[in-house]
């Protein structure tokens, strides 16, 4: 088959990796589109020069995002006119989507989100839709997914990827960092998302305390140009200034802190103590790492990051089964063909 990948978001480019790698392995064809937005061409890119890029950053308010998305569809659809492709797949791209729906292409969307608003219009859209097995049975019916076309899959999608992963520790010596200091790593809100609209004091004061703590070396990644510029006012703290492989520096890190979904998931999988400031409503995927342990919650204000070295020995405590999740993925593909 000739399967059509969108990549919308910098989290989407690892998180598929391993998909394209099984589809091509079985001997699919692989089309891929980029969005140019929070690094994922330059990720993408990385891994796929081959990749087209269509569409750019995500404007801030709510109707500017939806003309945008809009106009990436109408993009998508030109492209998928042109390529014919069997079968559609992303990971929430509302955009490939409605392209996939207007160039009569079956599609199938993941999601592990369930207080996204924009759940919708793409599970009305998609023709399967996977799932985590957490992921609340009344969101799915609520965003119009018959159960028909739900497909789920056991544990964290982020352990398909970080599963045996190995970290580079040429990273921190790449971005000048002290190894005998404590690292903390930084992601900030995901500012002008459908679902997160509200600042985020508490992530910006937790940003300060690193800033301004003795022995303690803070490497921020900003989602735009505004938030890297607006966070270099703060002394001690790096930003990068290109993309870098976030899975090692999380990996390496002693303390994590996000006001995001997929990188506190990763570094709490990988075994780093992970803070979350996440001002929006907590995904059930979230709730339950905090469940086990593994992600502690910011907006408690009696929750405080302590800024010490991890034990050295520490091990990723949730290995998972990409197996089965990669399994799920194909049987909602290679399905529609």
């Amino acid at each position: 088959m000739r399967v059509w990948v969108d990549l919308a978001n910098s989290p989407h480019v690892p998180l598929l990796e391993p998909v394209v790698r099984a589809l091509r392995r079985d001997g699919h064809e692989i089309l891929l589109t980029v969005r140019d937005h929070a690094q994922t061409l330059e990720l993408a890119r990385e891994r796929w020069p081959e990749a087209e890029r269509i569409g750019g950053e995500s404007p801030g308010t709510r109707m500017a995002k939806g003309r945008q998305i809009a106009a990436r569809a109408t993009a998508l659809a030109r492209y998928a006119r042109r390529r014919r492709p069997d079968v559609a797949f992303s990971h929430g791209s509302y955009a490939q989507l409605m392209a996939a729906r207007a160039a009569r292409v079956p599609a199938a969307t993941m999601m592990d989100y369930e207080h996204q608003p924009a759940n919708h219009l793409s599970f009305r859209l998609a023709h399967r839709v996977v799932v985590p097995e957490l992921f609340p049975a009344p969101a799915l019916r609520r965003f119009g997914a018959r159960s028909g076309r739900v497909l789920r899959y056991p544990g964290f999608k982020e352990q398909l990827y970080l599963t045996d992963f190995t970290p580079d520790r040429g990273v921190l010596e790449g971005l000048g960092l002290d190894p005998s200091k404590v690292v903390v790593a930084m992601r900030p809100p995901p500012e002008g998302a459908l679902y997160h609209q509200m600042a985020n004091r508490r992530f910006d004061e937790i940003a300060a305390a690193v800033a301004g703590a003795e022995g303690v070396q803070g490497v921020l990644l900003p989602r735009s140009a505004d938030q890297a510029r607006r966070y270099a006012e703060l002394d001690g703290v790096r930003i990068p200034p290109r993309a870098v492989d976030a899975r090692s520096l999380l990996a390496l890190a002693d303390v994590a802190v996000g006001a995001g979904g997929t990188m506190n998931r990763e570094s709490a999988l990988l075994g780093t103590p992970t803070y979350t400031a996440f001002a929006a409503r907590l995904a059930a995927v979230d709730s339950e790492l905090m469940r086990l342990g593994l992600l502690h919650d910011l907006r408690d204000p009696a929750v405080k990051p302590a800024f010490v070295k991890k034990d050295p020995e520490l091990r990723s405590p949730q290995r998972g089964s990409p197996e089965r999740i990669l399994m799920t993925i194909n049987e909602a593909v290679t399905g529609l063909g």
